[in-house]
């Protein structure tokens, strides 16, 4: 009787299953992978024991192997815990998401527990942990004490009086990037507690630039407040005397130059930056870094790793290898960038008539002098609006 029953159940409910395995047939066929796999032809063409390999570079797998060895990296403090979360989140939602590319958070201090379980609870993604050496967190021992003191007690601009701004510009310029925990990267995509990123990207960036043979990706330039790079350029006007060979043979050198041929303040933020970490292994970038700490102006004055990475792309990689990320909105407390168009279409959320740095002295004078390098002889020219000579943006990355 039981039996019986039971028969009955299965007829009952068979069309329902049939046709549910027939849906999942179909929707199974129509993705690449199985159509190929599926197809006569395939079979028929397919050598002994070949492995038929579909890489979907919109969305990989926590575990899975990345096309580019990268992650999202920071120098972060216990204390940016709420203000990292926020950019994680934007972060997950307009990118990693769909690709889980790892992030590596480092400090100079051990995290907290708390600290690792808050990051780590917005994302599938590998997080990776560290702590800095005292090598590339200290005040170098060839510093005079004294007239560093000197300085910091009458420094007229701001963080002037602070060793952990300084410590952070010398470690980001010379020491980030030589971390054991980015050791096995090729890119790495520098991020920040409390920006906000407005835009769904629908590609890879370390993938484009890849691709592109791109070593250096940036989406605000602006002026350095100059009072804190004093001595920069003729330092390194010195350090290129010395070392000419270094320089790449179409650099984007005239970008840093004013009318009158000397330093214009023109600087990438290197707040976003998405880098190919063979420029900054790189013999020319090591040996200029190196030139530039001897000299002591991370202490001596504020130099900031900014100008520093800038200057170095400007000087030892071609025009063509620099790119600028026009299409990704980006917001560092106190400068908005935002793709043109973006109040009435596309998949940004952000007020392109409140972004004023598309227009900026330092973007227009890029956008110039690579297409007079890359592009000589194009019709249409690279500017695209009026320009607006702005002042330098007084911003904090750090704090003790």
């Amino acid at each position: 009787m039981a039996l019986t029953s039971y028969r009955r159940l299965v007829w009952r409910h068979l069309p329902i299953m049939i046709v549910g395995i027939l849906a999942g047939y179909i929707v199974g066929c129509n993705k690449p992978a199985v159509r190929q796999t599926l197809s006569f032809k395939h079979i028929f063409s397919r050598t002994p024991q070949q492995t038929v390999i579909d890489v979907d570079i919109n969305k990989y797998e926590p575990n899975g192997v990345k096309p580019v060895k990268a992650a999202l990296v920071a120098l972060v403090r216990n204390s940016d815990l709420f203000g990292l979360r926020s950019t994680i989140r934007q972060i997950e939602d307009r990118f990693n998401a769909r690709h889980n590319y790892p992030y590596i958070f480092v400090n100079d201090v051990e995290f907290t527990e708390e600290f690792k379980r808050g990051v780590r609870d917005l994302t599938q993604a590998h997080v990776h942990f560290g702590i800095l050496d005292e090598e590339s967190w200290k005040v170098p021992e060839w510093i005079n004490r004294e007239r560093y003191e000197h300085v910091k007690s009458t420094a007229q601009y701001p963080h002037g009086e602070k060793d952990s701004y300084r410590k952070m510009c010398r470690f980001q310029s010379g020491y980030l990037h030589r971390h054991p925990l980015l050791a096995d990267l090729d890119f790495y995509w520098r991020i920040e507690p409390d920006v906000e990123y407005y835009c769904d990207m629908n590609y890879d960036p370390f993938v484009f630039m890849q691709q592109n043979g791109l070593k250096y990706g940036w989406n605000i330039a602006m002026p350095e407040f100059m009072a804190t790079i004093p001595t920069l350029w003729n330092t390194t006007m010195q350090f290129v005397t010395e070392h000419p060979e270094l320089l790449a043979s179409d650099s984007l050198w005239p970008w840093l130059l004013d009318e009158h041929g000397n330093y214009n303040g023109c600087h990438f933020w290197s707040n976003f930056e998405i880098v190919d970490l063979s420029f900054y292994r790189s013999a020319a970038y090591q040996t200029f870094f190196d030139y530039l700490d001897r000299a002591g102006g991370f202490f001596y004055e504020r130099w900031g790793d900014a100008p520093v990475h800038s200057i170095a792309a400007a000087l030892f990689l071609n025009a063509s290898q620099v790119h600028y990320f026009d299409d990704i909105g980006y917001f560092h407390p106190s400068v908005l960038t935002c793709p043109r168009d973006a109040r009435t279409k596309g998949t940004c959320v952000c007020d392109s008539n409140k972004s004023f740095v598309q227009d900026g002295m330092c973007t227009v004078r890029f956008l110039e002098v690579k297409q007079s390098i890359v592009n000589p002889n194009a019709t249409k020219l690279a500017r695209l609006g009026p320009v607006h000579y702005t002042e330098p943006i007084i911003h904090s990355m750090l704090s003790p």
